[in-house]
Parts: structure tokens; C-alpha cells; sequence
């Protein structure tokens, strides 16, 4: 917000996960407004692809929307948490498979209209049997979908979920590249 006086701020919830504040601003060309602004700590989301080439997606139940997504393996950073230490996680608990190989693939903001939620995206290779462990609030199952369709999947539409799009599409390229 280099551009951006901030004139004051006034918190309306902190919650378990997200902060929401009220954030008065000077914006570039003079105006003044009032924004919603949604603070997140940020996330991690990963796209594991086994020795045979299958992405380990999980589909899993999300309020929000009303029912079950195709996703990526995801979670929040712990306070603290370094983003690469969150998908090695997140990678585990939901899917029971530990990464020896993780690619960075770039981050993304994920709706900059109302919320600095930023994730960092990785693609786990080399896997190995570890032991699943689900949170309370994760109703989820594993799938194994070869990784050029579930790239398809995403460029068709069938995979809505944005950061799971952004991930899978990038994880051909990056593959290559740590594959050389």
C-alpha cells in the first residue's frame, strides 16, 4: 500500500483464522473510502505426483460452497510456519505421503479484492508412505488422477477450486524443470 494512506483502522472480528477490519484509506488519486479488509496469516498448497505420474488430489467437503471440491492438498501457516514446513504438513496429514523432493512454484493472492490471504504453491515429488492425520474439521478422501488430467480438468473448468487451478497448471512446467 505504498500508494495508500491508511487513516485508521477499526477491528470487527478476530476470529480462529481470519481478522476483520474496517480500514479507513487515502487511495492514489485523493479519494477517501472505507474498505473491508480480511487479514489471513497465508497458506500453503501442494500438488503431489507420485512416481507413475498421478497427482494425489483430495476431494473434500467445504461449507462455503454448499458441498465437496476437488482440490490440491492445502493448509493455513502455523504462527511462525515457513511456507515449504506447512506443505510437507499439509502434504502428510491429508494425503499419509511424506515429500523428499519439494519445488517451490510461486505464490498467488487469492481474492486481493478483500482479503491479503496469500498461499505459496509446491509441487511434492519422490513420495513416500507416511501416516495420514485429518483435523476435525476435514472431511476429505484421496484420488489419484494422472497429472496431465488433472491439468485438463483444470483448464475445462471441472476444477473450480482457484488455488488448485493455479497449482496444477504451473506443475507441468515445474516438473520438467526439476526433472532435468
Amino acid at each position: 500500500m505504498s500508494d495508500v494512506e491508511r487513516l485508521g483502522t477499526t477491528p470487527v472480528y478476530q476470529g480462529r483464522i481470519v481478522d476483520l477490519r474496517l480500514e479507513r484509506v487515502r487511495l492514489p488519486g485523493g479519494g477517501v473510502c472505507e474498505l473491508e479488509i480480511i487479514h489471513h496469516p497465508g497458506a500453503a498448497a501442494v500438488v503431489p505426483v507420485d512416481d507413475d505420474g498421478n497427482a494425489l488430489l483430495v476431494r473434500q467437503y467445504r461449507h462455503a460452497t454448499g458441498g465437496w471440491l476437488l482440490e490440491v492438498p492445502a493448509g493455513k501457516l502455523d504462527r511462525g510456519e515457513a511456507p515449504e514446513e506447512c506443505a510437507i504438513r499439509e502434504v502428510e496429514e491429508e494425503t499419509g505421503f511424506r515429500s523428499r523432493t519439494l519445488v517451490p512454484m510461486g505464490w498467488v493472492w487469492t481474492t486481493p479484492g478483500f482479503t491479503d490471504e496469500k498461499i505459496w504453491l509446491f509441487l511434492a515429488l519422490h513420495l513416500e508412505t507416511g501416516r495420514q492425520d485429518l483435523q476435525p474439521d476435514e472431511a476429505l478422501t484421496v484420488e489419484r488422477i494422472p497429472l496431465a488430467e488433472a491439468v485438463a480438468m483444470a483448464s475445462r473448468g471441472e476444477i473450480q477450486d482457484a488455488k488448485s487451478v493455479c497449482a496444477l497448471l504451473r506443475a507441468p512446467v515445474f516438473r520438467e524443470r526439476a526433472e532435468r
